[in-house]
Order: C-alpha cells, then sequence, then structure tokens
C-alpha cells in the first residue's frame, strides 16, 4: 500500500546510510494507539493503528528511515479508565476497530457498517470537549458501531446468497473462537456477568459469590464453578458470540497493520506491561499473592514511590508440585507471551523489576502510598521484623544484604550466586526463551529500566546480553556517572530524549531557558558533539542561545552514543510540546493526546522554525562528532544530509540541489 509523504522518496535511503555510517542498527519510532491520526470522515475521537490516517503516518515514518514502531499495551481499556497499562492481556482493545474498512463491500469483512452511520458518527464528535467528552464519545460511537456490524454479520450469514466475504468470514470466525477458546470465554464471561449485576469493570462488589470465583474455585467447589460456566455459556451465547466477534476484526486488523509494516521493513514492537486488568485479575485470582500487592518504590523519578495496586503472582506456583515441570504461573506466562509473540516482532518488557524483584506491599491497607513507602522486594527481604511473611520468598541469606542502604536501594542486595541468579530469573527466563525459540533477536528485547537498576536485576539482564533504557533529557549534568547520560551507555542499551512518560523535549528546552540552565545543556553537549578544543566555546555560545539548536543537539547526543538503538517518542519528533502522561497523577489528559488531522503541516512548519527534529542535521551533526577523519571519510554524506536539512528547513524554494 503506497501512500503520499511529506518527505522526497530519496530521504529514506539517505538516512539509512547515515544510521549505518553511525553504527545504529534499530531507529525506533514510540507512540500508542490513542495517538494515531485519523482522516476526515473515518473519526470517531480516538486514534487507532489499523486506521488511513494511521497508515499514512507510518508511511512517513517509514521515509524517515525507522526501523520499528513502538506501540503502547493494546488490550481493553474501560470506559472510566483509558490507562493502557490498565487493560486487558489477551484480549485486544476494539476501540482499535478502524470503522472505515467495515463499509467496504468489497474488503475482507464485507459491508458489515453502513457509511452514513460512520458519517454520522464521525460528525458528532465534540468539537470544544476536553479529553474525557472525547473519549466517552469514542467508547459509544464504537460500541454502537460495532453493534451494527455484528447485526448485519448475524443477519447476511443466514441467507443462502450470502456474499463471499460474509461466508469467508464466518469459516474465519468458526476458526478463531476454536483457536483462542481459552481466553475468550473467561473474558466474554466477565462482560456477562457485570452486566447482569449492575457493575460492568468491577467485581470486587460480587467477589465472595461463586461468580467471583468461577475460575479459582474454594476446595469442593470446582464441580458447582463449571457447572456455572456452563450454564453461563447456554444462557448468554450470543453475548459470548458477540464478544468473540468483535475481537475477531480488531485481531485481523491488527494482522493487516503487521503485513503492511512488514511490507516496509517496520517491525511491530509490543508491550509487555506488569500490571493486571480488572478482567484478568477475576479470570487468574488463583494466581496470586492474597496479602501482599505490587507497586514502585521511592524513587529518583518518583521520590514517594507509587501503589499500582497489581496483584503479585504467587512464587510457590511458579513450578508443578514435583518441582520439576511448569506450575500454573508458567504455563499462564508461557500462554502470554506466544500469543503475543505471534503477533509483534519484539517486546518492551514494562518494569522488568516486576519480573524479577517486584516491590511489594500489605493489600488491604488505609493509607496505601504509606504502606508501599513501607514495602520491601518479594525475593529480597529474608529477615525483615515488619513483613515476617515474606521470608519463606527469599533468595538471598541475611549476609548478603548490605544493610546501610535503604532497603529498595540498588544495592540493597550486594552478592548473589549463579543459583541465585537462576532463582531470580525464573519468570524472566520465559520472556527471553520464548522470545528465542520464536526467532527474535537478542536486540528485539527491550528492557525499561529507568533510574533504578537493583543488583539482582542487572546480574539477570547482564546473563542474557540485554542492556537499559538511556533517557537523555533526565542527565544529571554534575555527575560524570549519572546512569542517563549519553557517554555511560553500553552498546546493548536503548538511549532516547524522552518517552511517553517524559516532557516533551520541546517544552522542557522552553523551561531551561527561562530557568537559566541552557548554558550547563550548551556546554555539555559541546563537550559531546565538538571534539575539537578550538571553536568548542564558540559552539557552546551558540546552542546556549538558540534554543532549537540546542533541541537537534540534544538528538544529536543520542547518536554519538555506544548504544546501537535508538529510541524517539513522537511528540519529540514532530516539536509537539504537550505531555502525554504525567506518572503518578489522575488526570483526563493522560493517555488523550494525539496527532491532528493535518500533523504533516504542522511538522513542515515546525520544521522551518527549527522546532521539530530536522533528522539529516541531526545525523550530520552527530557524525561531525567524530572528528577531522570521520568528516573527511564521510565528506560527501554529510554535503547530502547537510542538503536535506537545508530544504527541510526552507521548503521547496531552497537553492539547494537534490539529494
Amino acid at each position: 500500500m503506497e501512500l503520499p509523504s511529506p518527505l522526497p522518496d530519496s530521504h529514506r535511503s539517505l538516512i539509512t546510510e547515515a544510521l549505518e555510517a553511525l553504527g545504529v542498527t534499530r531507529w525506533v519510532l514510540s507512540l500508542h494507539d490513542p495517538s494515531f491520526p485519523g482522516l476526515p470522515g473515518e473519526d470517531v475521537g480516538r486514534g487507532s493503528p489499523y486506521s488511513g490516517g494511521a497508515a499514512r503516518f507510518l508511511a512517513f515514518a517509514r521515509d524517515l528511515g525507522f526501523t520499528g514502531v513502538q506501540l503502547g499495551p493494546q488490550g481493553q481499556t474501560t470506559a472510566h479508565n483509558p490507562s493502557p497499562y490498565d487493560g486487558t492481556l489477551f484480549s485486544r482493545n476494539t476501540l482499535n476497530v478502524a470503522l472505515a474498512p467495515l463499509t467496504d463491500p468489497h474488503g475482507p469483512w464485507g459491508a458489515l457498517l453502513s457509511a452514513d452511520t460512520l458519517a454520522r458518527l464521525s460528525a458528532e464528535v465534540p468539537e470544544g470537549g476536553g479529553p474525557e467528552a472525547r473519549y466517552r464519545h469514542a467508547c459509544r460511537s464504537q460500541s454502537l458501531a460495532l453493534q451494527e456490524a455484528w447485526e448485519t454479520f448475524l443477519r447476511e450469514r443466514t441467507r443462502a446468497d450470502a456474499p463471499a466475504a460474509i461466508h469467508a468470514l464466518d469459516q474465519r470466525f468458526a476458526a478463531f473462537r476454536e483457536e483462542h477458546r481459552a481466553w475468550l470465554e473467561p473474558d466474554a464471561l466477565f462482560d456477562v456477568l457485570g452486566a447482569r449485576k449492575g457493575t460492568p469493570d468491577d467485581w470486587r462488589g460480587w467477589a465472595e459469590s461463586l461468580d467471583g470465583r468461577l475460575y479459582a474455585p474454594r476446595p469442593g467447589e470446582e464441580a458447582r464453578a463449571e457447572a456455572r460456566i456452563r450454564e453461563l455459556l447456554t444462557l448468554e451465547a450470543e453475548a459470548v458470540e458477540q464478544y468473540a466477534f468483535r475481537q475477531l476484526l480488531v485481531h485481523e486488523q491488527h494482522g493487516v497493520l503487521r503485513e503492511r509494516a512488514a511490507g516496509w521493513g517496520l517491525k511491530l514492537y509490543g508491550d509487555l506491561q506488569i500490571g493486571f486488568s480488572p478482567r484478568d485479575t477475576w479470570t487468574r485470582q488463583g494466581l496470586f499473592l492474597s496479602a501482599y500487592l505490587m507497586g514502585a518504590p521511592p524513587s529518583r523519578t518518583n521520590p514517594e514511590g507509587q501503589p499500582w495496586n497489581y496483584p503479585v503472582l504467587d512464587p510457590s506456583r511458579y513450578v508443578a508440585p514435583d518441582g520439576v515441570g511448569p506450575g500454573p504461573v508458567l504455563r499462564f506466562m508461557e500462554a502470554r507471551l506466544g500469543k503475543m509473540l505471534s503477533e509483534y516482532d519484539g517486546l518492551r518488557i514494562d518494569h522488568p523489576h516486576g519480573l524479577v524483584c517486584p516491590w511489594v506491599y500489605r493489600a488491604g491497607q488505609a493509607d496505601p502510598l504509606r504502606a508501599v513507602q513501607g514495602g520491601a522486594r518479594l525475593f529480597s527481604s529474608p529477615d525483615l521484623p515488619d513483613h515476617p511473611e515474606l521470608a519463606r520468598y527469599a533468595i538471598v541469606a541475611p549476609e548478603q544484604l548490605d544493610r546501610a542502604r535503604a532497603r529498595h536501594a540498588d544495592g540493597w542486595v550486594k552478592s548473589l550466586t549463579p543459583e541465585q541468579v537462576g532463582r531470580y530469573a525464573r519468570l524472566f527466563d520465559t520472556v527471553v526463551r520464548a522470545a528465542r525459540e520464536r526467532g527474535r533477536a537478542r536486540e528485539d528485547v527491550l528492557c525499561e529500566v529507568l533510574s533504578t537498576l537493583p543488583f539482582e536485576l542487572s546480574q539477570v539482564m547482564a546473563r542474557d546480553g540485554l542492556g537499559r533504557f538511556r533517557v537523555t533529557q533526565k542527565a544529571d549534568l554534575d555527575n560524570p556517572a549519572d546512569v542517563y547520560r549519553s557517554e555511560n551507555a553500553s552498546p546493548e542499551d536503548w538511549i532516547m530524549v524522552g518517552n511517553h512518560d517524559t516532557k516533551s523535549l520541546w517544552r522542557l528546552v522552553g523551561e531551561w531557558q527561562w530557568k537559566h540552565l541552557l548554558r550547563a545543556q550548551a556546554d555539555y553537549l559541546a563537550q559531546r558533539l565538538h571534539p575539537e578544543a578550538e571553536g568548542r566555546e564558540d559552539f557552546a555560545r551558540q546552542l546556549a542561545h538558540e534554543p532549537g539548536l540546542l533541541a537537534q543537539a540534544k538528538f544529536a547526543d543520542l547518536f554519538t552514543s555506544r548504544a546501537r538503538s535508538v529510541m524517539v517518542f513522537f511528540t519529540d519528533l514532530l516539536g509537539m510540546p504537550d505531555t502525554y502522561n504525567a506518572p503518578g497523577s489522575v488526570d483526563a489528559r493522560n493517555w488523550s493526546l494525539r496527532l491532528p488531522h493535518d500533523w504533516d503541516w504542522q511538522y513542515q512548519q515546525r520544521l522551518r522554525a527549527g522546532a521539530a527534529l530536522n533528522l539529516p542535521q541531526v545525523l550530520a551533526m552527530a557524525l561531525r562528532a567524530g572528528g577531522p577523519e570521520a568528516r573527511s571519510r564521510h565528506a560527501d554524506l554529510l554535503a547530502r544530509l547537510d542538503g536535506a536539512a537545508a530544504r527541510l528547513r526552507w521548503g521547496a524554494e531552497s537553492p539547494q540541489g537534490e539529494v
């Protein structure tokens, strides 16, 4: 599928050549589903990676030389909580179903949806409403559209002269239901029970009933639970079937995206979130500890810590009772990874600490924030007087702890044997092994390690040669050993100026300006990008007086590091000053930022103002940082990059020649 792009055809080959010269093997764009742009007439208020607008944007990413796209978690969210990190683990988010393809009688799904319905829902998007109003409209509109698609399918499938597309869809639907029955039926019954009891998305009010533990019955309840499941599947057969039909649509559209991305040379990276949705918690409650929850301890990023309220997988259920075969937890992990790796080319492990050394705190406390601050690491607490229950899970002995440090500090555990590292790695190993068995490269497993890297986790990652994230906007310029400084990156690391949880670089540069911090950044970047002492001071002075140029230098700094993998968040790429998510806050604006319909025009205008990533300019700066020998070796490439950068700044009127 070829789509027009705001960039010339030769741009991609130039960028690819420059990345190769810099030793960068992965250049990945990060954005979540809601942020994708739509096209007029197809948009009901929320982005989808499967829409026509998304296809056009991904064609642009291809022409910028990107080798991959990092998506966020793609599970089903709820009407009151749009956070993708609280979405489902197996069911896909049906808000992502692109509606326009469902109106095409010649498409793979036939004309399931009326074009008039789509036009009406698109026209009703609240223009002046805030993110809450737009999200509510998107949820309502998507539900109405998918209800119509289902009713059309039911009607058409029974006709003797049903269109060939409907006949083929019916066959695929039967195969899909059979293949995915293990998670489709429980996920559908969660909705059924929520609707029956008047508490959709929240099962806490009926947790103590048999319905509350259908998939984790108490001893002696197994037969009753199985009978109740069969009864519900019979009484609510159409609701269960409709749930599966919606899942079929979103799964097939994801397959179309993956084929398109592969044709463009783009890998799709999924997000292996650490949390569980209410649906997954209900279905799999037998896998969890009852007395503890998972959160984040105090850290440089969040000094107060964060009580996430996520359940904790029970270590006693990792392996079978014989201690040899996989237990229910490892079987769950294998099923989850098998599905994800059939849908993505690589995985970002969200908070790998949660797989190796989770920070846990007592459940049911009146003050969860205080509880998480007094928590402990599940496997690194052999003798804590305030958490004696954790001693049974300890992998380390008391003498292996550094009591002079806080229990959440990276150095709380000071030594480990290889056997102990293996025990810490039991869940993490399922990820690495599953990826390897399915032919994924080591570099296609990303570990989102930010400010904290406990010794236990560092040893597990080192076994597999995996790196961490280096978020350079957070670098401490007064500490040469700071983990976020680009010169401290290793080849296996992933480096970026920001991610979905940070401020846009363009907003940050503005803050540095009014806080009089530009000069410190300029001096640091001049050291990184201007190897010769002669002229370095002039370069630093120029950066300090030109915030837009300093931002480009901040990008160039990424490509001068030893890291072979570079990632950019879409706001940083396009010069958008807005924040996608502010961690630790409850705000309707979180998880809602998206690209406007005219993103390409806005990008071009920002480029001309020096207020968006000018990739050729950045790559030229990084190549010149190699010194005189590099500048001589890459003279022709630098000239072509300079020409391309000028054209992006000045548009078609640039006097420069063709690339």
